[in-house]
């Protein structure tokens, strides 16, 4: 029996792959739940959001009880973005972790049991880079499921001097795939990525994750460095990749610029009327973000009073007077009217 799924629940289902925040997620999955056309055609769809509702429900809870539950594995995103990343034990996804965000992961033998967050800087903003516990084919941490479902994108870490890599990598891809995360070479911020992410997106389960993931072909100082492409031929994945190596340096520096551009990053500085601009710390926003929503990340209530805003840097002249629904550039400086 088809579903026939209302514009009402459809809405809901948008709102609900675009949520970052467990809480956020929750008011949208009982919003499906409440939309959704009861019928046995959508008997599945609904056991499917009502589990979904009792494991977001389960680690709500659980963070509450933090104090005696033991630390948590839910890390607050900062930064333009944030990333995971995401590799077997032993590929150094630690010690690319500690190189490039100067944070105190752990070395050595023992893996990562949670989360560890770090800032990978890039000139005037920063990217959040968490550390996550590797995932092998004998245990994959509960808690690393959900804190890929609400970030912005996977650094695939592999080590390309061992010869079983391509088995660890294709065992990488099945095991998050069990549980609906896939790893996509398609980045927001790309050409010809946005058709590529709608087609992703189009399938029936809403619960399918599709995150952008760069592979970072490791330890390349002890490999040969066109082992990725080698990588990449053996597999069919068509993933962005960089040759790294957290002893050498190499790659590394290709990292940030790499985000902010794919991620398509936009930074806009704001001053208030008749004052310098603030230049300390721009809002980072995404490619075809309006100057409504600077507005609301400066502050909500701005979306009720804003009357119109002066632009510099992509106006057709400097301070040039536009409205709410101006699409901004990066480096523009916006000054707000309400």
């Amino acid at each position: 029996m088809p579903a026939n799924l209302s514009p009402e629940y459809k809405r809901a289902e948008q709102a609900y792959r675009l949520a970052r925040q467990p809480r956020e997620q929750l008011d949208c999955l009982k919003e499906m739940l409440r939309a959704i056309p009861k019928h046995k055609g959508t008997e599945r769809l609904q056991a499917d959001i009502k589990s979904r509702i009792r494991e977001l429900t389960q680690e709500s809870a659980g963070h509450g009880k933090a104090a005696h539950r033991g630390p948590s594995n839910a890390v607050h995103p900062e930064g333009a973005a944030q990333l995971c990343l995401v590799g077997p034990p032993g590929a150094g996804k630690s010690s690319l972790h500690a190189r490039l965000t100067g944070a105190n992961s752990k070395l050595g033998p023992c893996p990562t049991r949670l989360p560890i967050p770090g800032m990978l800087p890039f000139e005037d903003i920063s990217f959040q880079l968490l550390d996550l516990p590797p995932i092998s084919i004998e245990f994959m941490q509960p808690g690393l499921i959900s804190t890929l479902r609400s970030t912005d994108g996977a650094l695939l870490v592999i080590d390309v001097s061992l010869p079983d890599c391509t088995e660890q990598l294709a065992l990488i891809l099945r095991r998050l795939a069990e549980t609906k995360i896939f790893l996509t070479e398609c980045w927001p911020g790309q050409a010809n990525s946005t058709a590529a992410t709608a087609s992703l997106l189009s399938p029936a389960d809403p619960f399918n994750v599709y995150l952008p993931t760069l592979l970072l072909a490791n330890k390349t100082d002890l490999a040969n460095p066109e082992d990725a492409a080698v990588l990449e031929e053996l597999l069919d994945v068509r993933f962005p990749a960089l040759a790294t190596s957290a002893t050498s340096g190499r790659g590394l520096a290709e990292i940030g610029p790499f985000l902010f551009r794919a991620l398509g990053i936009v930074r806009v500085y704001t001053k208030a009327p008749g004052k310098p601009v603030d230049g300390s710390r721009p809002f980072t926003m995404r490619r075809g973000d309006t100057v409504l929503d600077v507005a609301l990340r400066v502050h909500p209530d701005l979306a009720h009073t804003f009357k119109f805003a002066r632009i510099w840097g992509s106006g057709q002249f400097s301070g040039q007077q536009v409205g709410a629904d101006h699409p901004v550039a990066d480096t523009d400086v916006v000054e707000l009217h309400s």
